[in-house]
């Protein structure tokens, strides 16, 4: 029992360091790039694609049996698709601002490459509870990874962070962190950073 629970826990954090989508897999690059200028447009596309990749990894884990080896990437894709949909909806009805804010990235989680790469890799091969573990951990380490990096570009952009003042009236913000070349840059130091922390690790 006690090995089984050690099993799930390394099941679950391996998305958030080791395997992380981001800084390590370099996966799900161009919603991380796009909608990182600020925090909150960080966290609620984290939080759409957790709730997309658990949903998801549920029903293709509980069905992988009966699922033809032919058809499996389209079957994947039309559940995705699926609670896709149910999010773009549910956020253009009670979020609309934010819904605006993300644009089309919305429904582009369809073909984000976190999402289907954990259904063929992950949820098709095992039990639901293990799947399920397996999408919370990948997702979480994907909202944190977008979360910080808005949080980064946000504060040197525009001196907030979640929209609160963090730097002093004085503050000249640089633009340059909210425009594309900001995210290219922040995020570059972010992978270098855990490259370097991994590399460490590893001696």
């Amino acid at each position: 029992m006690a090995k089984n629970k050690i099993s799930l826990s390394k099941e679950f954090t391996k998305g958030l360091w080791n395997e992380n989508p981001v800084l390590v897999m370099l996966l799900g690059l161009c919603p991380t790039l796009a909608v990182t200028s600020s925090a909150i447009n960080g966290l609620a596309m984290g939080l759409a694609v957790i709730f997309t990749i658990t949903c998801s990894s549920i029903i293709i884990s509980s069905v992988r049996k009966i699922i033809p080896k032919e058809v499996r990437i389209p079957t994947f894709i039309i559940v995705i698709a699926t609670f896709v949909t149910i999010t773009d909806k549910s956020m253009a009805a009670f979020q609309p601002e934010l819904h605006k804010s993300l644009g089309a990235f919305i429904p582009l989680i369809v073909v984000n490459c976190v999402i289907l790469g954990r259904q063929e890799a992950f949820a098709s091969k095992n039990n639901v509870g293990r799947s399920i573990i397996d999408a919370l951990g990948m997702g979480v380490g994907f909202t944190l990874t977008l979360t910080v990096l808005g949080s980064i570009r946000e504060w040197l952009g525009a001196g907030t962070i979640f929209s609160l003042q963090m730097m002093p009236d004085s503050f000249v913000p640089w633009m340059v962190m909210i425009l594309p070349p900001g995210a290219f840059i922040t995020l570059g130091l972010m992978i270098g950073v855990t490259n370097w922390i991994n590399a460490r690790k590893g001696k």
